[in-house]
């Protein structure tokens, strides 16, 4: 949530931004609707203290002249009571239209509808090439036994799976080395709540725009389609001390998506499931722009060096307006190699959202001057599972059938250095 007294003293950067991300929103109605409930505040406060400075006199008044301020006081409220009235709806919408305001993008963030705008900025890695006709992850996995989509489909519906034998263990693998990867980098571990109550989606920003995508629950709750919704959240009408640096987690969870409007794109496969697991990097930091610029390349190059040390080939987008969320203000995307579909497929997206989210969340630091400010936010996935599982399965995959196992796997497989 942007301030308003910001999108009222830089109304022309907030429409160019909300443009730019291609998001439908009347400024101006909205400004109309604070210029309404600001004039009516001011009546309400008007009144209430007539009735208030009215109520102090009864007690010194008696007889005749008692019963006709009662009676003015009785009119008095009445009429706050009728611009109370006129006040709530007002109030509601202008809440509501809030909440639909996007934040600024960057200036460094490029023109685009989606994305297919997105621009690439660096690859690392020769693209794979096989000597031999390569398969893809579908039919390597099903004939290493590694996966079941039939039954997946039959217990769970479209999209669903079962992973099974080596290709758990690879998951988990996976896991082991992150968790020792980010904690080495003095991240702070942590477990997080899958299932969020509403205020908690829309603090973070999920809310109201992305409702379709996600899974609620029959007691209105929801479930979550990344570790950063409960994460960000943890300091939630809290004060932050960063006198020991920024705040840095990497949390895990089993996210939950619909992945709606997206039927009939990758409907075979691992790439586009309903419930996966990931490790997600989430960082509170100074309120400054410059910090959130510094901590935003920090957390995708940690990302870049974990792929790099399996030796997968990757690519590095940054995002187009119109492929940016509501809350973010600059983001990349790193996309991995994946020979079957000659083609490069997001792995990870690092963000950052100046105080967009810890306004709405309430989420503050002391500055040096001792003033409180909303602290700013950053994420970028760690690494997500199944998904990974596919670039890395058909870029090692062998001529007589197997998947070599990444060398930093190895020693959390017992030192298996291939599958099947």
């Amino acid at each position: 949530m942007l301030d308003i007294k910001f999108i009222r003293e830089n109304t022309d950067i907030v429409k160019a931004g909300a443009n730019k991300k291609h998001i439908d929103i009347d400024i101006d109605a909205l400004l109309e609707l604070d210029n309404k409930k600001k004039q009516l505040q001011q009546k309400f406060e008007e009144k209430k203290a007539e009735q208030n400075k009215a109520s102090e006199n009864i007690a010194k008044l008696d007889g005749e002249e008692k019963q006709n301020a009662i009676n003015s006081v009785a009119g008095l409220k009445k009429e706050i009571q009728e611009i109370e009235a006129k006040i709530k709806p007002i109030k509601e919408e202008f809440h509501k239209l809030m909440l639909q305001v996007p934040n600024v993008p960057d200036s460094t963030v490029p023109e685009g509808k989606d994305d297919e705008d997105n621009v690439e900025e660096k690859t690392w890695g020769e693209k794979t090439i096989f000597d031999f006709t390569p398969k893809s992850h579908i039919d390597i996995m099903l004939d290493l036994d590694l996966v079941d989509f039939e039954r997946g489909s039959k217990v769970h519906g479209f999209r669903g799976y079962y992973l099974k034998n080596d290709a758990v263990l690879l998951s988990m693998a996976i896991w082991h080395y992150a968790l020792d990867f980010w904690t080495n980098k003095k991240f702070t571990p942590m477990i997080v709540p899958a299932i969020v109550k509403e205020e908690i989606m829309y603090g973070t920003g999920y809310l109201p725009n992305d409702a379709d995508d996600i899974y609620r629950t029959q007691d209105n709750d929801y479930l979550t389609g990344t570790a950063e919704v409960a994460m960000t959240s943890f300091y939630k009408d809290e004060v932050i001390d960063f006198k020991d640096g920024a705040k840095k987690f990497l949390a895990f969870s089993p996210p939950f998506r619909k992945e709606a409007g997206s039927y009939g794109k990758d409907v075979k496969g691992l790439i586009r499931v309903h419930e996966f697991y990931k490790w997600e990097q989430m960082v509170f930091c100074k309120p400054t722009h410059e910090e959130s610029v510094k901590i935003h390349e920090e957390i995708t190059r940690n990302t870049e060096d974990f792929i790099e040390s399996f030796g997968i080939p990757y690519r590095r987008v940054v995002n187009c307006g119109g492929d940016l969320g509501q809350g973010q203000v600059k983001k990349y995307d790193i996309e991995l190699w994946v020979p079957g579909e000659n083609k490069y497929r997001e792995i990870a997206s690092a963000s950052y959202f100046h105080d967009f989210q810890s306004r709405r969340l309430n989420i503050r630091t002391k500055t040096e001057d001792g003033k409180k400010k909303f602290v700013h936010t950053l994420n970028n996935t760690a690494i997500p599972t199944p998904r990974i599982l596919v670039s890395m399965i058909e870029n090692f995959q062998t001529e007589d059938g197997k998947i070599k196992i990444p060398k930093v796997l190895q020693k959390y497989m017992g030192g298996k250095e291939f599958i099947g």
